[in-house]
Order: structure tokens, then sequence, then C-alpha cells
């Protein structure tokens, strides 16, 4: 009988992976969920003292993620928004409406890179694309008018300014 059962875990460590995992080289790991971001009303009064909430958070007040519009080929996402209407994202986008106030006619014109962006500088070296950001395209400096986050179209207004590079 005693044989018997060591034969069986002889078998079943056979059998076991061992305890040491191996991670192959350039495989990345499963991204982790993020925590949701809240816009309820904050639990703190401005002058510090606690505030004692009247109802737990609820599910329309959590944000979405944040998906921020780049260069690149056009990619638009659809999603639901409260009321079972509808909003697009742009994902990625390689052409812009133009308005030309000089002759005051629409251009579509390509959009070769991010110039400034006053929502936060580091998106000019991410190539984001926010409403107000002023982009280089092939007519010249335009400032984007549109949020692409929430209309689905990119739509801006030519700026006569100084070369910023």
């Amino acid at each position: 009988m005693r044989g018997a059962v060591t034969g069986a875990l002889e078998n079943l460590e056979a059998i076991r992976p061992p305890k040491t995992s191996y991670k192959a080289p350039g495989v990345l790991a499963a991204p982790r969920p993020s925590m949701g971001i809240w816009q309820g009303r904050s639990r703190r009064k401005t002058t510090g003292g606690r505030l004692r909430p009247n109802r737990k958070k609820r599910r329309f007040e959590i944000a979405r993620e944040l998906q921020h519009a780049t260069i690149g080929t056009g990619t638009v996402k659809r999603y639901r928004v409260r009321g079972a209407n509808e909003k697009r994202r742009i994902l990625t986008t390689n052409a812009i409406n133009v308005y030309d106030p000089a002759t005051k006619s629409m251009k579509v014109a390509k959009v070769i890179t991010v110039r400034e962006n006053p929502a936060n500088p580091n998106y000019v070296q991410r190539n984001v694309i926010t409403r107000g950001a002023l982009l280089e395209t092939d007519l010249g400096l335009v400032q984007v008018r549109s949020r692409p986050g929430q209309d689905g179209v990119l739509n801006g207004v030519r700026v006569e300014r100084a070369s910023t590079a």
C-alpha cells in the first residue's frame, strides 16, 4: 500500500509544472485592470473638513476610460451614452476639415503633426489631438475647433501664425 502511494506521488511530481515560472522574452503580461474614474461629489470640503456622504456611489458617476485621438489611419469608435444616445470617438485620424477665413471655404487637409496642445504639453510628443490643439497640415497651421473624443469628426480653422519649429 505504501509503495502505491509513493508511486502516485512520483507521477504527480512528473506532471506538476515547476514552481519557478519562465517568461519568454518579448512576451508582455496581460494588462491589469485600471481603477474607474469617479466623478461624484468630493468627500472633503474646500476647507479640508469631512463631508458625510448621504448615499453611496452610483454607476452614472463613473467616467469612461481615456482614449486619446492620435495621428494615424482613420478609426472611429461608437459608444452608448445616457438615454441610449450615441457618441463617436476618434481614435486615429490623418485628415481634418479646415475652414480658411481668408477664402471663406472648407477644405480637407492631411494632418502632419501636432505643434502645440494647451491641454497637456506631453500630448505634443505623443501626437494627441484635443480641442484647441495646433496642428501642422499641408495647408498650414490649423487650430482644432471640434472635440474629437465626442464629435467623431475633426474640424479646424486655419490660423496665420509664425511657425513654432
